[in-house]
C-alpha cells in the first residue's frame, strides 16, 4: 500500500531517513516493516501524517505567530510555563484541519481498515515529532498517544489532540533544556492498527542493561493488558532477562532472571461510547500469580531485540504487545536507548557506604549513586513550589509532568513502578539515584525526615534513616596492565556482576550460592521437598507465597538458584565463574524459612554439619540434590558452560570422594561437557594430603578465613579472642606456600578466595612470591590488589627471584 499524497504516508513507505517527514517514530515504524519483516519481526500497520501537514494546519488556523507569541511572553518572563502551555494548547485544540488533510486521513483509514477486515479498525493514535527519538535526545513520553480509536471522527479529533501536545508543559521544557527551537519541530501523527493486548499483555524491552549499560543482556518488562501503565509506574511488572551471545546456541535458552511480578492492575478497552477509549481494572488472582510471557515468547521477543539493536547499529528501547485475538507478538516502537549508550565506558563510578542508619524500606534500584536529603512527600506535580532543591522526592509514581520537580532532587523514591517505568527512564537520564516499586514509601516516610538513597548495593534500592556516610570515587579502567597472576572478582549478588562488568577480570574466583538461598531464595530446601510434614505453619504462610507461581515447590528453588547463578556467570562468560556449593552452618540453616524443623542445635556450628559432611548425609542428601539440579541447569540448560562447581569444608580424602559420586548420581560427571569440580583448601588435612586431593579435583581454591582458624585455633566468630585471628600469622603463611607449591607440582591449578588479599593488598604481594595461579578479591579492591600484583611480578621479573616456599612436615 503505497500513497501519493503529500499529507499522509503509510509505514510500507518509510525507513529511518524520514524522520523529518514524519518524526523518529514513524520513521522508525516504517524502517522496521520494509527491512525487518523478512527476519520474522511483526509491525502492526498504519500510516502517518507528514509534517507538511502540520505545518498547513497551523498556517490555516492562522497559529504560527500566535504560538510564537505565547513562547515570547513565557520566556521573557511575563506569563508563567502552565499559562502560556494551555493557551497555546487551546489554540490548537479549537483549530480545524483544512478539508485536503481531514480527506486524506479519512482515505487512508478506510484503506487500513480493509486491510485489516475491519469497518471501523481500532487504532493506536500517536505522537511523533521531528526532532525525536534521535541517539543524544530520547524525548520519550513528552507528547500524548491515544489508543483503541475507532471511526473517522474520533481518528480526526485524536490527531488535533496529538498536535496540541506538542506544547504540554513538559515538552516545552525538554525542547528548551535540549536546544531545540520550537517552530521547527514539527509533529506527525501515526496511525497504527492496535494490537488486543487488553485481552494478553505487552511491555517494554531493552537490548542493553538499563541500569549499567552491559551490553551483552536484553531485559523485559512485561504487564497484564496494554502496556502505558509500565511506563506511567501504575503496575509493577515481571521482569525478563536474557543473555544475548548464547540466543542462537542450541539447544540453550540462556534466559537469567525471571522476576514475577505484582501486577495488581492492567489497562483494557473501555466501554464503547465511553468518552475515556480505556480504563484500568483489577487483575485477578491467577493474573497476578503467572508470567506475562512462557520461554518461548521470551526468547522470541530477546531474538527480535537482537536483530533489531544489530539492524539499528544501537542500543535500543523498544515496546512490544502479544494480541489476544491472534497470540502473536508484535513491536509497536523502537527507540535508540539514550543513556549508557552515551556514557564513556572508560570510567567507573563507584560509591559504598560507610555508615548507616536504620533500613526503613526496599525496593528496585535504579542506577548505582547514594544520594542524602530531606524527605519531600508530593502527590501532584502541581505542588512544585512546595519542592526545596536537593530533596528527596517521594511519590506514588511519576509521569511527564514531574520532570521539572526530577531536575530539582538529589534522589526519588516512589511506591510504584519497575525499571522501565517513567521515573527509573527519567532518574537514569538525570543521573539519580531512584528506589522505585517500595509499595508503602508514601506511608512510611514523613516530610522533612533526613534519609539516605542506596543504590549501590546490587539490584535491590534501600533507603536509610539519617545520613549515610558514603565515598564516591571515579576509576579509571584505561591502560590496566595484565598480569601472570589472574585476578578474580568474589560475588555473591548476582546483580553485582552487572554492577562490576567493566574492571578486566579474569572470572569469578568465589561465587557464594548462601546468598543467593539466604537473601532471594530465603525457603530452606528441605522446607520445600517435605513441605507436607512441615509443622510450622507461619512458615508455610510465606513458602505458599514465595513459590505462588510454581506447581511443584522445589521447582521454586531450583529455578531461582539457576537463574541468580547464571546472572554472576553471565557478565563472565566465557572466562571461569566458580560456583561454592553451599556452606552454611546450622544455625544460618535454621534461620531460613522453614529451617527450624530440619536443623539441629549445634555448641560450634563452625566446625559442626557444614560443607561436604551435609552432601550425602540424609538430613540434607535430598536438599544437596536441589543444589546439583540447578547446577545442572545453568550448564546444559541455561548454556553457562564456564561454570564450574566447588566443594567447601572437606575434611577428608574419602568424603571427597563420597562427594565425587554424589555428584555423579545428580548428572554432575567430572570431566562430561567440561565439568571441573575443584575444592576449597580451608582445613589443614587438605594441606598435609594436597597430592591425594589434587588426584581427585581440577583446582584448589584457599580459604584464608577458615584455613587460619583451623591453624591458629582461633573461632572467628568468637569476639573475645579475635586480635589472635591474623591471616598474615607466619604460620597460616607458611600452611598457603607449602599447598600452592605441592599443588602447582601436581599439574593442578591454585587460587585463593579468602578475604585477605582484599583487607591486606600488600598480602597479595606474598601469594605472587609463592607462584599462586589466581587471587580473587571483593570488586572494590580490584583495582588495589592488581597494583600490588604488577608491583611484585615486576620485582621477580627483575631479580629473577623464586624464594622455595617452607614446607608443612
Amino acid at each position: 500500500m503505497v500513497s501519493h499524497d503529500s499529507y499522509i504516508m503509510f509505514f510500507t513507505e518509510l525507513g529511518s531517513g524520514d524522520v523529518e517527514r514524519v518524526g523518529g517514530k514513524n520513521a522508525s515504524l516504517g524502517e522496521m516493516i520494509t527491512k525487518l519483516a523478512s527476519a520474522g519481526i511483526r509491525v502492526p500497520g498504519g500510516f502517518a501524517t507528514t509534517a507538511k501537514a502540520y505545518w498547513e494546519f497551523l498556517d490555516a488556523n492562522g497559529l504560527r505567530e500566535k504560538i510564537q507569541e505565547k513562547l515570547d511572553e513565557w520566556e521573557s518572563g511575563k506569563i508563567p510555563l502552565d499559562e502560556a502551555g494551555k493557551a497555546i494548547r487551546q489554540m490548537i485544540r479549537k483549530g480545524k484541519l483544512p478539508d485536503g488533510i481531514a480527506a486524506a486521513i479519512r482515505k487512508a483509514y478506510r484503506e487500513l481498515s480493509e486491510q485489516y477486515g475491519r469497518e471501523k479498525l481500532d487504532v493506536a493514535v500517536r505522537s511523533s515529532a521531528t526532532a525525536e527519538d534521535l541517539p543524544e535526545a530520547s524525548f520519550a513520553g513528552q507528547q500524548e498517544s491515544f489508543l483503541n480509536v475507532s471511526g473517522e471522527e474520533a481518528l480526526l479529533k485524536a490527531c488535533v489532540k496529538c498536535y496540541a501536545s506538542l506544547f504540554t508543559d513538559r515538552a516545552i521544557t525538554y525542547r528548551k533544556n535540549n536546544h531545540f527551537e520550537h517552530m521547527k519541530v514539527a509533529l506527525s501523527v501515526g496511525v497504527q492498527k492496535m494490537v488486543r493486548a487488553d485481552k494478553s499483555g505487552a511491555g517494554v524491552m531493552f537490548s542493553i542493561h538499563p541500569e549499567t549499560g552491559y551490553p551483552d543482556v536484553a531485559l523485559i518488562n512485561a504487564v497484564w493488558g496494554l502496556g502505558e501503565p509500565i511506563v506511567q509506574g501504575e503496575v509493577d511488572p515481571d521482569e525478563y532477562m536474557i543473555y544475548k551471545p548464547l540466543i542462537d546456541r542450541e539447544p540453550f535458552t540462556p534466559i537469567i532472571e525471571k522476576d514475577l511480578g505484582r501486577k495488581r492492575r492492567k489497562m483494557i478497552y473501555g466501554e464503547k461510547g465511553a468518552k475515556d477509549t480505556t480504563k484500568m481494572v483489577n487483575t485477578s488472582e491467577k493474573e497476578q500469580n503467572r508470567y506475562v510471557l512462557n520461554d518461548e515468547e521470551i526468547m522470541t521477543m530477546a531474538r527480535w531485540a537482537v536483530t533489531i539493536e544489530k539492524h539499528y547499529g544501537a542500543p535500543m528501547d523498544i515496546e512490544w504487545a502479544k494480541d489476544g485475538d491472534d497470540n502473536e507478538l508484535y513491536i509497536v516502537q523502537a527507540r535508540p536507548e539514550t543513556v549508557h549508550s552515551q556514557r564513556n565506558i572508560g570510567e567507573l563510578k563507584t560509591y559504598t557506604i560507610k555508615s548507616k542508619g536504620k533500613q526503613l524500606l526496599q525496593g528496585l534500584s535504579v542506577g548505582d549513586a547514594i544520594a542524602t536529603g530531606r524527605v519531600c512527600k508530593l502527590s501532584s506535580p502541581k505542588e512544585i513550589d512546595k519542592f526545596e532543591d536537593g530533596g528527596i522526592l517521594v511519590t506514588a509514581m511519576t509521569d511527564p509532568d514531574w520532570v521539572p520537580i526530577m531536575k530539582k532532587a538529589s534522589g526519588i523514591v516512589t511506591d510504584h513502578g519497575g525499571r522501565t517505568s517513567h521515573a527509573a527512564i527519567v532518574s537514569r537520564e538525570l543521573g539519580l539515584p531512584a528506589v522505585v516499586g517500595t509499595s508503602n514509601a508514601t506511608q512510611r516516610l514523613k516530610d522533612g525526615q533526613m534519609i539516605t538513597v542506596s543504590c549501590a548495593e546490587g539490584a535491590n534500592g534501600f533507603i536509610y534513616e539519617g545520613h549515610a556516610e558514603f565515598e564516591a570515587e571515579t576509576l579509571s579502567l584505561d591502560d590496566i596492565p595484565k598480569t601472570r597472576t589472574e585476578i578474580m572478582l568474589n560475588m555473591a549478588n548476582p546483580s553485582a556482576g552487572f554492577m562490576w562488568w567493566q574492571l578486566p577480570s579474569d572470572g569469578v574466583g568465589l561465587a557464594r550460592m548462601e546468598f543467593i538461598i539466604g537473601n532471594l531464595i530465603k525457603i530452606h530446601p528441605m522446607a520445600l521437598v517435605h513441605f507436607d510434614e512441615l509443622k510450622d505453619q507461619k512458615a508455610r504462610k510465606k513458602i505458599e507465597e514465595l513459590t505462588r507461581a510454581y506447581k511443584n515447590k522445589t521447582d521454586y528453588f531450583v529455578d531461582t538458584l539457576a537463574l541468580c547463578t547464571s546472572g554472576i556467570a553471565a557478565t563472565h562468560y566465557p572466562n571461569p565463574v566458580i560456583v561454592r556449593m553451599s556452606d552454611f552452618k546450622t544455625n544460618e540453616y535454621a534461620e531460613l524459612i522453614g529451617g527450624r524443623d530440619f536443623e539441629p542445635k549445634e555448641e560450634n556450628p563452625m566446625l559442626g554439619w557444614r560443607g561436604a559432611s551435609r552432601y550425602y548425609s540424609e538430613g540434607y542428601k535430598e536438599g544437596f540434590a536441589l543444589e546439583c539440579r540447578a547446577m545442572k541447569k545453568v550448564r546444559e540448560e541455561i548454556g553457562m558452560t564456564n561454570v564450574r562447581l566447588m566443594i567447601p569444608f572437606c575434611r577428608t580424602v574419602e568424603e571427597a570422594d563420597n562427594i565425587i559420586a554424589i555428584l555423579a548420581e545428580n548428572g554432575l560427571i567430572r570431566g562430561q561437557n567440561g565439568l571441573e569440580l575443584y575444592v576449597m583448601c580451608e582445613v589443614p588435612s587438605n594441606v598435609i594430603l594436597a597430592e591425594q586431593f589434587a588426584e581427585r579435583f581440577d583446582g584448589f581454591s584457599i580459604g584464608s578465613n577458615d584455613l587460619t582458624q583451623l591453624v591458629l585455633g582461633v573461632d572467628r566468630d568468637s569476639d573475645r579472642i579475635s586480635h589472635l585471628f591474623d591471616e598474615q600469622n607466619e604460620a597460616v603463611k607458611v600452611f598457603i606456600a607449602d599447598v600452592i607449591r605441592r599443588v602447582k607440582a601436581k599439574g593442578t591449578k591454585i587460587g585463593i578466595c579468602g578475604q585477605a588479599p582484599s583487607d591486606y593488598p600488600e598480602f597479595a604481594s606474598f601469594l605472587v612470591e609463592a607462584g599462586i595461579d589466581s587471587i580473587s578479591v571483593t570488586p572494590d579492591s580490584f583495582m588495589n590488589v592488581k597494583k600490588h600484583v604488577v608491583a611484585a611480578e615486576k620485582t621477580l621479573s627483575a631479580t629473577g627471584r623464586k624464594p622455595e616456599p617452607a614446607t608443612v612436615t
